[in-house]
């Protein structure tokens, strides 16, 4: 591979590396310092149930003292604004703080004018049972001997810090995710108007000197009488590809003309034309389906062979062989056409990154051939994957075409 080319697609994955190491860099801060203030705000509620629980121990058990110290005492009981629970030694509800006033009715903590209350023991139940999920009791000793025991849950906004950092990071990647997919389609068009233009451009440039030469070789037959000259014939051949290859680069970014094609066919004039421009130590191939039917641009849908094939003759590096098989898949009424060749094969790890743009493994490629390829088979509607391949031995390339020919079941 191109080392410029190899350190630019490196240097790309490894920013990618990077931003993604830094987006979780930054969620793990978050998280980390949400989770200190939850532990902080966490042991000054429990401070704070502490202190409930003794403020209402002392309004049990105090001597009695004048009316202002009795009047701070409740202030101090009544500032817990957590959901708390005192039990005695035996398990019984004692006390009650922040719990729904429609299901509660415990004697002597509500008002007697509300006579409609009840007292549900099933809601005291499981609201005791959460809490003790929640946080390990708080023990409170009494002068008697007796110990009751405090449960309390989190405060609402205790409970929505352990949830924002979450929520906040998945609205992040939200954002993120929308606009990286904004962005990556805006680059892709401006990637797409780029090579739209170039290719083009120089199918225009093409056309004069194709024009030109198609010129010169009708006044060398005419000059020097060789109408059936095999040199001029095949130099003709030659010119017509120029004209079919700028009409290939021309057709780049409109929607082609598609017809229904016999495969076989297409593939087998176009192999016919390739081989005699191969080496003779290379050999090919073509089986399968002759007769199966698909809608196809002929100029298009040749460069897309053309690429591939040119592929498997660089991965052989001596003498191999080329086979083109061509399967009707009835079921699915798709066209599978595999191209397979004895050459060096492809690490799994390079299956996906040989389709994207400058990704090659030759010295003097420039990682356009497959790009073009999909691109194309996209035009048709298809599409093309690694089948298969081991190192050593060789690749095969699937393509996927919609097959024109449609089964009805048949009746019994």
């Amino acid at each position: 591979m191109n080392h410029d080319k190899l350190y630019q697609y490196n240097n790309k994955q490894r920013w990618k590396f990077l931003l993604f190491l830094f987006a979780a860099l930054i969620a793990a801060a978050s998280l980390f310092y949400t989770n200190y203030l939850v532990k902080s705000l966490s042991k000054s509620e429990r401070t704070k149930a502490e202190v409930w629980a003794m403020s209402t121990r002392s309004i049990m058990t105090m001597p009695d003292v004048d009316d202002q110290f009795i009047s701070y005492v409740y202030a101090v009981r009544d500032s817990l604004s957590i959901p708390a629970i005192i039990t005695d030694s035996n398990g019984n509800i004692i006390f009650w703080r922040d719990l729904d006033p429609t299901k509660t009715n415990i004697k002597d903590q509500i008002d007697s004018a509300n006579n409609s209350l009840e007292y549900d023991p099933v809601y005291f139940e499981k609201q005791l049972a959460k809490m003790k999920r929640n946080h390990a009791a708080i023990a409170l000793p009494l002068d008697t001997g007796e110990t009751w025991s405090v449960y309390y849950l989190d405060s609402l906004a205790l409970r929505q810090l352990r949830v924002f950092p979450y929520l906040q990071l998945s609205l992040i990647a939200i954002f993120l995710i929308i606009a990286y997919t904004v962005f990556n389609s805006i680059k892709k068009s401006e990637q797409n108007l780029v090579w739209v233009g170039m290719a083009k451009e120089a199918a225009h440039q093409l056309g004069t000197p194709i024009s030109s030469l198609m010129g010169w070789l009708e006044l060398v037959r005419i000059k020097f009488d060789a109408e059936d000259d095999s040199s001029l014939n095949e130099m003709e051949r030659d010119v017509k590809r120029l004209e079919v290859v700028a009409d290939r680069f021309s057709k780049i970014g409109s929607i082609p003309s598609l017809s229904n094609q016999v495969v076989y066919r297409v593939i087998h004039d176009f192999v016919q034309y390739f081989k005699v421009r191969t080496s003779e130590k290379i050999t090919f191939e073509i089986t399968g389906d002759k007769s199966v039917e698909a809608k196809i641009n002929i100029p298009l849908f040749d460069w897309i062979i053309e690429n591939l094939l040119k592929n498997a003759v660089n991965a052989i590096e001596s003498e191999g062989k080329i086979t083109i098989n061509i399967i009707d898949n009835i079921a699915k009424e798709e066209i599978f056409i595999d191209i397979s060749d004895t050459g060096k094969g492809i690490p799994k790890s390079n299956f996906d990154a040989i389709f994207q743009p400058g990704f090659t493994t030759r010295k003097r490629g420039w990682g356009l051939g497959l790009s073009l390829t999909k691109r194309m088979v996209d035009y048709h509607q298809g599409q093309i994957l690694v089948r298969e391949s081991e190192l050593g031995k060789g690749t095969t390339f699937r393509i996927i075409l919609k097959s024109n020919l449609h089964y009805e079941p048949t009746q019994v």
